[in-house]
């Protein structure tokens, strides 16, 4: 398909022409097709990552074409390059032999000199590709900006089993709040990450570019990581593709596989990324040309793709969950955070909550108790276990209990807060008094706690 642009046409007269009039109905209809995707896409997150075997066997125009694409259709994207051949090109040139232990590199002054000489090779490439705009091409008329800079701190691997890392680091903080700014300011920029790090000190280190990718998912709550790799996806014991995964068959066939290979190497940051709370990992091979939008806008996909919610079960309780709740809520009443609540009333009151459970393990729960003459709710009892804290949890549970009030016929929600204020603000709650309380429940609204009152449209 090839477009013919006139500066004189406007966009309702720009032609596009086809090979065959037979093929416009197909065309049309895929266009169709594809319309869903697009429309439950735009405005979300993905990290696309790749090694440096990308860049090296000449993919990256390709990539760059599709990505650009995807950002005209509204998609905020994040890139994480990898350099490994190009930091082992730079040693070579400087006749410096390559170190490895424990299937990672050690990372000695002239090996993190060349890792910031390869790295900056590839940043540079990728920006120039990303920059293109010549007429008659992918890239015309596309006007991307990249944003570069110190969003990732990383510590030392340190010594392992004997081994000195050095300067190979892993991720230790990424700054999350600036990345979603570059994403959504004016003009949405394609933020650009290095496998690098830096500390608090000043100190570079090495970085994987799966750590890295990973790392960024997580803290931007990604809708999807998308690994480009070397492999065509994770085969099963009979050497097909496995087109989708749960996290419980993932970690299995993780099991199965070489620790120090390639496949278990992303197998594992892409576990690690839907524990954390991303949706969907991808592993797509960058040997396909397209396979990135190949695997976002055909049904089946072309790779490998974990689901995060097949393992996790976001659900009613019931009687089986009154022990877990137990569990989950006495350390926060332990230190006033929570009214007590003693086993009996958690079975009179199991019908009133949620819980999100991960492979049998309850890691969160709030409970909806209905004031139906008001037309309100109170949400109480919201927890989230420390370990799973950060991961999208707390907000999924109050997701749910606002689809059981509207479900209800209820048009507000409120909460009685000591502690958690600004959480319940950020996500539309406003400040109320004790008059706004429903009558009933401001009978038994205690003083002497003197809980904030927080009320949200529904």
């Amino acid at each position: 398909m090839g477009a013919h642009y006139n500066p004189a046409m406007n966009s309702q007269t720009d032609l596009v022409t086809l090979p065959d009039t037979t093929d416009h109905a197909q065309f049309v209809e895929w266009l169709r097709s594809v319309a869903p995707y697009i429309h439950a896409f735009r405005n979300k997150t993905f990290v696309v990552a790749f090694g440096g075997e990308l860049v090296k066997e000449g993919g990256l125009n390709a990539l760059v074409q599709d990505l650009a694409l995807l950002h005209a259709m509204g998609m905020h994207i994040v890139l994480v390059h990898g350099s490994r051949p190009q930091v082992e090109e730079q040693l070579q040139l400087h006749q410096v032999e390559s170190q490895f232990a424990l299937g990672m590199r050690i990372t000695d002054l002239r090996a993190l000199e060349a890792a910031k000489e390869a790295a900056g090779e590839v940043r540079l490439d990728i920006e120039a590709a990303i920059s293109q705009g010549l007429p008659n091409t992918p890239m015309a008329h596309a006007r991307i900006s990249v944003i570069s800079g110190n969003f990732v701190t990383a510590r030392p691997v340190g010594i392992v089993e004997g081994f000195d890392f050095q300067h190979t680091g892993v991720v230790r903080k990424i700054d999350a709040d600036s990345l979603r700014q570059s994403l959504s300011s004016p003009g949405r920029k394609i933020v650009l990450l290095s496998p690098l790090g830096f500390s608090p000190t000043g100190e570079a280190f090495n970085l994987s570019m799966e750590d890295v990718a990973s790392s960024v998912a997580i803290a931007l709550r990604a809708d999807k990581l998308i690994f480009l790799t070397e492999l065509p996806g994770i085969p099963d014991e009979h050497g097909e593709l496995m087109r989708e995964m749960s996290l419980e068959e993932a970690q299995q066939t993780q099991e199965t596989l070489d620790p120090e290979g390639e496949a278990a190497s992303y197998l594992k940051h892409a576990i690690r990324a839907c524990r954390g709370g991303v949706p969907r990992a991808h592993m797509v091979p960058y040997t396909l040309d397209g396979s990135v939008l190949l695997e976002l806008f055909l049904h089946d996909g072309v790779g490998t793709m974990i689901s995060y919610e097949n393992l996790e079960s976001l659900r009613e309780a019931a009687s089986d969950d009154v022990g877990g709740i137990l569990q989950l809520i006495e350390p926060l009443e332990n230190d006033g955070t929570l009214v007590r609540r003693g086993r009996h009333q958690i079975e009179r009151d199991i019908d009133h909550f949620s819980v999100i459970e991960h492979d049998g393990v309850l890691f969160g729960c709030a409970a909806l108790y209905p004031y139906p003459h008001e037309r309100i709710g109170e949400m109480a009892c919201l927890t989230v276990a420390p370990e799973a804290q950060g991961s999208g949890d707390g907000e999924r549970l109050l997701k749910r209990i606002e689809q059981r009030a509207r479900a209800r016929g209820l048009n507000r929600l409120f909460v009685l807060t000591t502690r958690t204020e600004h959480w319940f603000l950020k996500r539309g709650f406003v400040k109320a008094s004790v008059e706004d309380l429903p009558e009933d429940r401001r009978k038994f609204y205690n003083f002497q706690r003197r809980s904030l009152v927080l009320i949200k449209q529904l």
